[in-house]
C-alpha cells in the first residue's frame, strides 16, 4: 500500500501591500524624481521622443509615451517584473537603438531595475502599453499583499505598427508641478539634442534653458559658425549622466561629452566647476563632413585643430568670468577639511590663512580641493610656527651656491608655491623614516603609533589611494564591525570618532576605509566605489599562508555580508616584517569569473623603498635631515601635521 502523502506545511514569505513603495525611496514619494527615472528608461529605451502628459487637478491620467525600442510579452516579463533587475547584466552599458537608429550610440543609465517603478509615486495601480515589429501587449501592473510586491492583474494583445512604449496612471497622490517638471527634465538631458521631452506638448530648447547663464559665437577664421551656451547645472536638474563639453552638429551629438577636448583637459573634471557647469557648442551642417562616419569623434585637422583651440581657450575665459560665484564656497571647504588646525591659529593667523584661501581660489578657480587644502594646510603649518627668526638665520649662512640655486628657485616659484611643495615633501619623507624605525622595534605601540601612522599615509600603497576624501563611511563603519566581530580579540574600534577606524586583532591591527560616490544613473543614491584593507602584523613577524588566508576571508565575508552599497573593489594589504618561505604574495578573489579583490603581502621595508622610488630618492640626498630624530618623535610630528584632513 501506498504511504499517504504528507500535508505540506511550509510557508513562503508574504509581503505586505505597500512594500514596494515604502522600499523604493524618494521615487516612490517625489514626482520630480520619479518622472526623471521613467524618462531616464525611455533614454535606456533608445528613444529620440518622450511625450509627457501632465494632469492639473488628480484623479486624472499621467502619461509617459516614448518611441523607443519597445518590448515584447517575454522581454516584459523578464526584465519589468522582475524585481532588481540588472540592466547591465543583462543588456549591457550601450543603449539598444530601432532599426532606423542603429548607428546612434548612447551609454545607458539604468542599472539598479527601480526606475521602471516610478509610476508607484502617483497611484497603486498603473498600465503599460509595448510595441515593437508590428505587435503589441497591454499590462495593468497592481501592488498587491501576500505572495509579491506587484503583479499582472491583466493582459491584451493588440497590432500596432513601428515601436515604443506608453505609460498612464491615475494620479491619487503627488500631483507633479508642470513647469518644474519641464525645467528639470530639459536640464537633466540637455546634452543630447537627439533626445526630445515634451511636457504637454510643449520642449524646452537650449537657448530657454532656465540655467542658461551665456551665449555666444565663437569666431574660428577660415571655419563654418559655431555658438557657445554655458549651462549652470546648479540652478537646473543637480545631475546629469554626462559633464563637460558637448558637441552639437547638425542637431546630433558627436561622441560623448568631456572636459577633455581633443587631447588635452580644459579643466580638471573632479573641480567644483567641472560638476556645476557645461558647455554646448552648436554648429550648422558644415561641420558635418570633419565627422567620423559613425560620429563617435571629429576628424583629425587643421579644422578641427582650430575648433578644439577656440572652444579650451572660451572655457578658460569663462571660467575665469565666473570664479567669483565658487571663491567663498571652495575657501569655505578648504578651511573645513583643517578645521582643527585653524581653530588653534591666532586671530591673525586665522584672517591671514582665509585670505590666502579666497585669493588662490580666485587666481586659479578650477584648483581642485585637494590641492586647495594641502596648500592651506602648509600656510597653517607655516603660521602656526615660531616666526621667521629661524629661517632668517638660516639665510645668513647660505653659501654661494645655496643662494644661486635660492635665486634660480624663487624666479619660477612664488614663497608659497616653494613652501606647499616643500612641507608635503617633508611630511611624506618623516613618514617613510618613521616607519623604518619604529617597525622593527619590538617595543613599538602598533595600535596607537605604527598603524594610525601607516593608515593615514595610505599614499604608500599606491597613488590611487592619495586623497584626503578617502573615507569610511557609517554603512562601512557597520558591515566592519559586523565582520571582524567574528575574530577579533578585542572588539572595540580605536579613533571611534575618526576614520578610519582600527580594529585590534590577537596578533596585528587592522582598518578599512573606502570611497564613496553618487551612483551615475541615479543622482540620489550613494555607492561604495573602492575598500582599501589594510592589516599590519606586529613587529618582527612573519606573513604566511594563514594570514594571507584571513585577509582573503575578510574579502569574502564583506562580499557575502549583503551590508554594503554597490559593488566595490576590494585590496587588501597585509604588512609584516618579513613574507614567510612559499607564501603567495598574491591572492585574487572572483565572482562570476569578475575579479572582486586583491590580497597583497609585502613587507615594511617594500613599502619604504617604493615610497623612497616615488619621492625621486630625495631622502639620499639629504641624509642628515632626520638621522639623530627617534621615530616616536618623528611619528608625533607626523601625526600632527598630517596632510590627509581629519574627517570626522
Amino acid at each position: 500500500m501506498a504511504r499517504p502523502k504528507k500535508a505540506d506545511t511550509s510557508t513562503g514569505s508574504f509581503f505586505e501591500e505597500d512594500y514596494l513603495v515604502r522600499t523604493l525611496g524618494r521615487i516612490a514619494h517625489d514626482p520630480e524624481v520619479a518622472l526623471t527615472e521613467l524618462v531616464a528608461n525611455a533614454w535606456d529605451a533608445g528613444a529620440s521622443l518622450v511625450d509627457i502628459t501632465v494632469p492639473s487637478v488628480r484623479e486624472t491620467a499621467l502619461v509617459v509615451q516614448d518611441d523607443g525600442h519597445g518590448m515584447s510579452a517575454a522581454q516584459f516579463r523578464d526584465r519589468w517584473m522582475r524585481l532588481g533587475y540588472d540592466r547591465i547584466k543583462h543588456q549591457g552599458v550601450q543603449v539598444e537603438f530601432p532599426t532606423e537608429r542603429a548607428d546612434w550610440r548612447r551609454k545607458a543609465y539604468g542599472r539598479n531595475g527601480v526606475g521602471r517603478h516610478g509610476l508607484l509615486c502617483f497611484d497603486d495601480h498603473y498600465k503599460v502599453e509595448t510595441w515593437r515589429e508590428g505587435k503589441g501587449s497591454g499590462f495593468e501592473i497592481g501592488t498587491q499583499s501576500s505572495e509579491t510586491p506587484f503583479k499582472i492583474m491583466k493582459e491584451t494583445t493588440f497590432l500596432r505598427p513601428s515601436h515604443g512604449t506608453r505609460l498612464s496612471v491615475v494620479v491619487e497622490r503627488h500631483l507633479p508641478d508642470e513647469g518644474r517638471i519641464r525645467e528639470i527634465l530639459s536640464a537633466r538631458f540637455l546634452h543630447d539634442p537627439q533626445f526630445v521631452v515634451r511636457i504637454n506638448g510643449q520642449s524646452v530648447s537650449l537657448a530657454d534653458q532656465s540655467g542658461l547663464i551665456e551665449r555666444t559665437s565663437l569666431n574660428i577664421p577660415g571655419c563654418p559658425a559655431a555658438e557657445a551656451f554655458v549651462v549652470d547645472s546648479s540652478r537646473a536638474a543637480k545631475s546629469t549622466i554626462y559633464q563637460g563639453v558637448a558637441f552639437w552638429v547638425n542637431g546630433r551629438l558627436v561622441g560623448s561629452p568631456s572636459w577633455v577636448v581633443g587631447s588635452e583637459a580644459v579643466i580638471d573634471g573632479r573641480a567644483r566647476f567641472a560638476k556645476r557647469y557645461s558647455i554646448v557648442i552648436k554648429t550648422d551642417d558644415g561641420w558635418t563632413s570633419e565627422i567620423e562616419p559613425d560620429w563617435a569623434r571629429f576628424k583629425a585637422g587643421s579644422k578641427t585643430d582650430a575648433l578644439f583651440d577656440a572652444v579650451r581657450q572660451y572655457a578658460q575665459q569663462v571660467f575665469g568670468k565666473l570664479s567669483s560665484d565658487l571663491v567663498e564656497e571652495s575657501s569655505e571647504e578648504a578651511l573645513i577639511r583643517n578645521r582643527e588646525e585653524f581653530k588653534g591659529l591666532s586671530q591673525l593667523g586665522r584672517i591671514e590663512v582665509a585670505s590666502f584661501a579666497r585669493d588662490l581660489v580666485k587666481a586659479n578657480p578650477t584648483v581642485h580641493p585637494d590641492t586647495l587644502s594641502a596648500a592651506v594646510q602648509a600656510l597653517i603649518n607655516l603660521e602656526k610656527s615660531r616666526g621667521g627668526a629661524g629661517l632668517l638665520e638660516k639665510l645668513t649662512k647660505l653659501d654661494d651656491s645655496d643662494i644661486e640655486g635660492l635665486d634660480r628657485l624663487l624666479s619660477q616659484w612664488t614663497v608659497r608655491d616653494a613652501l606647499s611643495v616643500l612641507d608635503e615633501i617633508d611630511h611624506r619623507l618623516a613618514v617613510v623614516t618613521a616607519i623604518e624605525k619604529l617597525c622593527g622595534d619590538p617595543a613599538t605601540d602598533e595600535l596607537h603609533t605604527l598603524h594610525p601612522l601607516v593608515t593615514q599615509a595610505r599614499w604608500l600603497f599606491g597613488p590611487e589611494f592619495d586623497s584626503s576624501e578617502y573615507a569610511s563611511n557609517v554603512s562601512l563603519r557597520t558591515a566592519t564591525a559586523k565582520i571582524f566581530g567574528k575574530r577579533v580579540a578585542t572588539t572595540a574600534f580605536a579613533n571611534a570618532r575618526q576614520r578610519p577606524d582600527i580594529v585590534s586583532l590577537a596578533d596585528a591591527t587592522c582598518s578599512v576605509v573606502g570611497t564613496e560616490s553618487f551612483d551615475s544613473a541615479n543622482s540620489n543614491l550613494m555607492r561604495i566605489q573602492d575598500v582599501l584593507i589594510i592589516e599590519l602584523k606586529k613587529g618582527k613577524s612573519a606573513i604566511g599562508r594563514e594570514e594571507m588566508n584571513q585577509a582573503d576571508g575578510y574579502i569574502q565575508d564583506f562580499l557575502g555580508s549583503g551590508a554594503l552599497d554597490g559593488t566595490p573593489t576590494f585590496r587588501a594589504f597585509v604588512v609584516g616584517y618579513e613574507i614567510a618561505p612559499k607564501t603567495a604574495r598574491e591572492k585574487e578573489i572572483k565572482e562570476d569569473s569578475v575579479l572582486r579583490g586583491k590580497v597583497m603581502a609585502t613587507t615594511y621595508g617594500q613599502l619604504t623603498r617604493t615610497a623612497h622610488q616615488r619621492l625621486f630618492r630625495l631622502k639620499e640626498r639629504i641624509p642628515a635631515r632626520y638621522e639623530d630624530v627617534s621615530g616616536a618623535d618623528l611619528s608625533a610630528r607626523v601625526m600632527q601635521t598630517a596632510t590627509q584632513a581629519p574627517l570626522s
